[in-house]
């Protein structure tokens, strides 16, 4: 063994003993990694950050902000909606939640498919009188098997395909990894669903009852293209039954209709007061084709009263004093006016909840007093009040300490009301406003992102950039939202860890560790080498970050297939499949940890499910390679 190749193995090895130590964030060990790779003379200098150029690192960072668009815009929402059955026992419940998590992570994050689909899973796990994690935890591995189909279904396939195309046979396509990964995936989810679910253990849910906002109040307004037009107020709370809202009121030309009932059928800018749980308010609202928020006219009365306002106080004034004081006056006012333009500006606004507090200074104060969105630049939409039904308007109604607020505007600005205000911000929730245009301009980015790549017009990491910049120019989401839409993390990770890889395959190393296990281990046979590449990487997948594993094993596995003098394809797929295949340990990948405190799991429960899905993933995955991937 050579001095770089011992160095090399080293720092390998010090690096997993961090990444099972879990002190450092994996990030930061890969980049510590890759700086000792540099200092011992193992990376050039000149070479150590071309990861971040890395086709692979660009196409990640590409698919995570299309992932955020089908999010926010409620694409995922729609599908959940319409695909998932509401009547059914257990068995097909879960087995349709799962397949439907297979499809969304096959071509989104899959820590964004399991986030989306966990308050559906919480539901259906009321409904059905089961524990959370018996829906949770066959959720979470569902995410992860549906990463094993397309080359943008995780990180690690991208890897897999960039050290492909390194060895000169060109990147994996599209749907490379299909005929594999879908067979294992479909095979994973029969065996979750039939018997999977069942051996899971039982536990309460963590802090199950701690957050409870309770129904919320909201006025809705009857937009021009509105379906809602026409309807008569029994029709339309019929649409809602499906959304677990009802109407309590109308407001018709700014007066509140005694006997709604009789007002005949809706019109436009008929405000509707709704009553919603959280997780449906979105839902209810796009029942009906319904908006946020009151008519444009209430705005521009206030407006003009304001300014009325204004100008008695400007009349009032005669000496210098007064001159100063107007000055003082008009210049509170334009940085009024810039937060008024701020919160009118949709690609800025965010939806936050906030909590009134004792002693706060809203008590006994509604958003009119307050004039909200000419002081502070941001709306008030809705209003949960526990144990009490609200009868008044929104705008209108005396705010009370443990009132649930949902604030529409700039965060910051939100974040600057709250502080000063005497509110607290509550845990953040998926609530995502209705936006049908939107939605298909991300389907469209999206589909043609897969399209390009599917057909070899572009390489992946430009077709995705492409969609990304589709979702700029249409305004889909706000920049400030594709940046943390990124999760910077795991770029890093990538990035770091891409040089080191190679380090290990330019030293040698590699080559010696492959030689290592297949002569004393596989003993020249293919299969057996085939079979150990999957289990080894599957065990480090358990254990480590899964984007890490897929780097570590790549130069392994194609020096194991160099050795055999076989196709390098099926031992690179074996990595792909086997870094996708964490379902031992609540560490091994980020939607095993999602789902810890939720479904109440200890550390030891998820090999239960765990071990018997790995060995069908073992059983099913080494003939299909063989077949598909022939030696």
């Amino acid at each position: 063994m050579t001095q770089p190749q011992w160095m090399i193995l080293a720092i390998l090895a010090a690096t997993l003993c961090l990444f099972l130590y879990g002190r450092w964030r994996h990030d930061i060990v890969a980049a510590t990694a890759l700086l000792a790779s540099v200092l011992v003379g193992l990376v050039p200098a000149d070479e150590a950050f071309t990861g971040f150029a890395h086709p692979a690192v660009i196409t990640v960072a590409c698919v995570l902000i299309l992932s955020s668009a089908l999010l926010q815009t409620g694409v995922v929402d729609m599908l959940a909606e319409r695909l998932l059955p509401t009547k059914a026992g257990p068995t097909i419940t879960i087995a349709a939640l799962v397949s439907l998590s297979v499809v969304l992570s096959s071509f989104m994050n899959n820590v964004g498919a399991l986030a989306l689909l966990m308050p559906i899973a919480l539901q259906i796990a009321q409904r059905q009188n089961l524990a959370p994690g018996k829906i949770l935890m066959p959720l979470a591995f569902g995410t992860i098997l549906g990463g094993m189909t397309t080359l943008i279904g995780t990180p690690s396939n991208l890897i897999v395909s960039g050290f492909r195309r390194q060895m000169g046979d060109g990147a994996f396509d599209m749907f490379a990894f299909t005929p594999v990964g879908l067979t294992v995936a479909a095979c994973g989810v029969l065996f979750v669903a039939l018997i999977g679910w069942r051996i899971v253990p039982s536990r309460e849910r963590a802090g199950a009852d701690s957050f409870d906002t309770g129904a919320y109040l909201t006025e809705a307004r009857v937009a021009a293209n509105s379906k809602a037009i026409g309807m008569s107020l029994r029709e339309a709370e019929a649409e809602l039954e499906g959304a677990d809202a009802q109407i309590i009121s109308l407001v018709r030309n700014e007066i509140r209709l005694t006997a709604p009932h009789t007002a005949g059928p809706l019109r436009e800018d008929d405000l509707v007061l709704i009553e919603a749980d959280p997780e449906t308010l979105a839902k209810a609202l796009d029942s009906l084709g319904l908006v946020f928020g009151a008519t444009p006219i209430d705005d521009d009365d206030e407006e003009e009263k304001e300014k009325e306002k204004e100008k008695e106080k400007q009349d009032q004034t005669g000496d210098d004093d007064a001159a100063d004081s107007k000055t003082k006056e008009q210049k509170e006012q334009e940085e009024q006016e810039k937060k008024i333009e701020r919160s009118v500006e949709l690609d800025d606004a965010e939806l936050v909840e906030l909590v009134v507090l004792p002693g706060s200074s809203l008590l006994s104060r509604s958003a009119s007093d307050l004039n909200l969105r000419e002081r502070f630049g941001i709306n008030l939409l809705a209003i949960s009040r526990q144990g009490a039904r609200i009868q008044s308007r929104v705008r209108h109604t005396a705010l009370r300490h443990g009132d649930v607020l949902l604030m529409q505007g700039p965060g910051d600005l939100i974040s600057e009301f709250a502080a000063n205000a005497g509110c607290a911000p509550l845990a953040t929730r998926a609530l995502r406003a209705p936006d049908r245009k939107k939605m298909i301009m991300a389907c469209t980015a999206m589909a043609i992102a897969i399209g390009v790549t599917a057909f070899n017009l572009l390489p992946a990491a430009i077709s995705f950039l492409l969609g990304v910049v589709l979702l700029m120019l249409f305004r889909v989401l706000p920049l400030r939202k594709m940046y943390e839409a990124v999760d910077w993390p795991v770029i890093v990770l990538l990035a770091a860890l891409l040089p080191v890889a190679k380090a290990t395959e330019d030293t040698g190393a590699a080559k010696l560790v492959a030689e290592l296990l297949m002569n004393n281990v596989a003993q020249g046979n293919a299969i057996v080498a085939l079979s150990l590449v999957l289990v080894v990487t599957m065990f480090m997948s358990d254990v480590i970050n899964n984007a890490a594993t897929a780097a570590i094993m790549c130069p392994i596995a194609i020096s194991s297939a160099n050795q055999l003098n076989v196709s390098a394809d099926p031992f690179l797929m074996a990595v792909a499949i086997g870094a996708s295949a964490a379902f031992l340990t609540p560490i091994g990948h980020q939607n095993n940890t999602l789902i810890l405190g939720p479904g109440g799991f200890r550390f030891g429960d998820y090999w239960r499910m765990g071990l018997p899905l790995e060995i069908v993933v073992t059983l099913i995955a080494i003939p299909m390679l063989l077949l598909v991937w022939p030696l």
